[in-house]
């Protein structure tokens, strides 16, 4: 891992590579039709997390018929498949492929109409709204071109297709099931994903935080219940809640650093079922968002505190004192591209992709569980880059955002953008 690091710092230097073999435009037009068919499939089959079977029985065909080795059930649903070709670095490329419980409204000819039950047997629809469809795409495109390339690179790819990325624990599984022990273990990982304000043809790069830890809070609150028209014999937990919500929003504004950025977002509350009674429990539920993992525990323990000094001032009974729960399972840590690889790759994609058309992006508070694979010691290098998918005339028109029903992106030139680009990034990591 030393060399790696070593390496990896020489030649951000200069010092040590040659180009790259670049990734021939023949290739990738000669797999568009098919690539663009394979697209068109996985969005018409959507499948919600944790019940992706279908869909990686079709990637593992996929990759066998690339030629590669491939394991699944892997952590649940996921699929890994490796090709050795000689002595050299360990490259890791990810894909997710779990889709989201929306209905979907594009309108497109081939839009989603798969309706299932979700984990608490409630009809949904479903829907790739998070553009999951695009990442396999591309992840298979990729592996059919380095496939082909065999000759022009010296190594081990390492390709892992995830499920349950929606739900922040997919890579945890299949960490949790040997994938860095039964398979080999990278020296890089690589992956993608689709943003919805920028344009189609366009990749994005950033190093340092490019995705912020999320963690998902429960708060139950608990009053002392009683009729609506004598609420002096009652402890009020709706009043004690919309006091709560309120002082949640101090935590960012007074009690973080202004220069960390921060989230705390309330997206749920319930209590109550008449006008006229007050209950005796109100649960919220919150999602927090950070970079730093100080700045993550102010908050955290900014939340425990504020909930029971109001509680403890409005007069609840210090035996039904607030429950503040922090679910470990949904917990997603911040994704951090490592910045020696982010400066090595930039050069390699302007070659490939033109410079206007690898950008730097603006890190965000949204989460990826890709972070996971590069915080086990010891550590390794990640680069999550992020791929245009907006038709350049919507650019100036509102877009729909990322988990919207009406999301979609332009397939051309999506699939052969990503596709040039994560192959040209495997390709440099390989020519080592």
């Amino acid at each position: 891992m030393r060399r790696s690091r070593l390496l990896t710092a020489l030649c951000a230097a200069g010092w040590l590579y040659a180009e790259s073999p670049r990734v021939p435009d023949a290739l990738v037009d000669a797999d568009l039709a098919s690539l663009e068919a394979l697209y068109i499939h996985l969005h018409r089959n959507p499948e919600l997390s944790l019940e992706e079977k279908r869909t990686a029985e079709r990637i593992a065909s996929e990759l066998r018929a690339a030629g590669f080795e491939v394991t699944t059930g892997v952590g649940g649903h996921g699929v890994v498949g490796v090709m050795r070709n000689g002595r050299g670095p360990t490259v890791m490329v990810r894909t997710d492929m779990d889709a989201l419980p929306v209905t979907e409204k594009t309108g497109l000819p081939y839009a989603s109409t798969v309706r299932t039950r979700d984990a608490a047997g409630r009809e949904v629809g479903v829907m790739h709204a998070c553009g999951h469809d695009m990442h396999m795409t591309v992840f298979v495109g990729t592996a059919r071109l380095l496939a082909r390339l065999k000759d022009r690179w010296r190594g081990t790819v390492l390709l892992v297709a995830q499920p349950a990325e929606e739900l922040g624990s997919g890579a945890a599984a299949m960490l949790n099931d040997g994938l860095f022990t039964r398979f080999p273990r990278p020296d890089y990982a690589l992956a993608l994903h689709v943003d919805a304000a920028l344009e189609a043809g366009k990749i994005g790069y950033r190093e340092g935080f490019v995705f912020a830890n999320v963690d998902s809070v429960d708060i139950t609150l608990y009053g002392v219940g009683g009729h609506g028209a004598y609420p002096h014999l009652t402890k009020d937990p709706i009043v004690l809640a919309a006091q709560v919500i309120l002082a949640l929003q101090t935590i960012v504004s007074r009690e973080v650093r202004p220069l960390d950025p921060a989230v705390v977002t309330v997206g749920s509350i319930h209590g109550g079922t008449k006008h006229n009674i007050i209950p005796d429990q109100v649960d919220l539920q919150l999602t927090v968002r950070s970079f730093s993992e100080e700045t993550r525990e102010r908050i955290l323990s900014a939340i425990r505190r504020i909930t029971v000094e109001m509680a403890q001032a409005a007069g609840v009974p210090p035996d039904r004192a607030p429950i503040t729960r922090i679910t470990p399972d949904a917990y997603t840590p911040a994704t951090y591209n490592d910045p020696a690889l982010v400066r090595r790759l930039v050069p390699v994609w302007k070659r490939e992709l033109g410079d206007q058309n690898v950008v730097e992006r603006d890190p965000e508070m949204g989460g990826e569980d890709f972070s996971r694979y590069g915080r086990l010691e010891p550590k390794i290098p990640l680069v999550l880059f992020r791929l245009g998918v907006i038709d350049p005339p919507r650019m100036p028109l509102t877009k729909p955002s990322l988990h919207s029903p009406e999301f979609w992106p332009a397939r051309h030139p999506t699939i052969e953008t990503g596709v040039k680009a994560m192959t040209a990034a495997v390709l440099e990591l390989l020519s080592e």
